[in-house]
């Protein structure tokens, strides 16, 4: 099925558009919020940020945890990432799609510890750890066994854990559903 040349003509002029309509907006409301004399958000953190600082740590570090441990570790133990494994393949999605979530989750915790002294100080030495984590979803796929995959979110999971407590923010693993898994940005 050929599409006339002009419907493709009026739909990348609308494509087009819209990308410059809303970057003028984005632009215009940027500016009149610097003439207006309305000032950015400040970096420090608020009262209430502060106060709910460990609670949202200890949320999203045992977010990452739950899923570590439920879609990794599990079924690494059970045997699951070997080849000839009945259900492999969907182990090992799974063991991406929580990968990607638990980095998520962490770089959010580490992002909420900035608002507290005691655990920003706790967790500075293990954002490179953290950021480590950003590519080992897709060794997953790369590699025959995923041991050092496995340990390497066992080891980071556990330091934060550790620092979260040291810092008076105990950590407790919370499985998130499939759905949660699926829908992190």
């Amino acid at each position: 099925m050929l599409v006339p040349i002009r419907r493709l003509a009026l739909a990348f002029a609308l494509c087009c558009a819209l990308v410059v309509g809303t970057t003028a907006y984005a632009d215009s409301r940027s500016a009149s919020q610097h003439a207006l004399g309305v000032s950015q958000p400040s970096p420090t953190p608020t009262e209430e940020e502060r106060k709910l600082a460990k609670t949202r740590f200890a949320v999203d570090a045992g977010l990452a945890a739950g899923a570590t441990y439920e879609w990794i570790v599990k079924p690494f133990k059970a045997g699951k990432f070997k080849k000839g494994h009945h259900g492999r393949t969907m182990a090992l999605v799974k063991a991406g799609l929580a990968g990607a979530f638990a980095y998520n989750r962490l770089k959010a915790a580490v992002a909420n510890a900035e608002a507290d002294p005691a655990l920003s100080k706790a967790l500075a030495p293990l954002t490179a750890g953290i950021e480590g984590l950003k590519n080992l979803p897709h060794e997953f796929h790369r590699s025959d066994s995923p041991d050092a995959t496995v340990n390497s979110y066992q080891d980071a999971i556990t330091k934060v854990k550790d620092a979260g407590a040291s810092a008076g923010a105990p950590v407790q693993d919370q499985v998130p559903s499939p759905q949660q898994l699926m829908s992190s940005p």
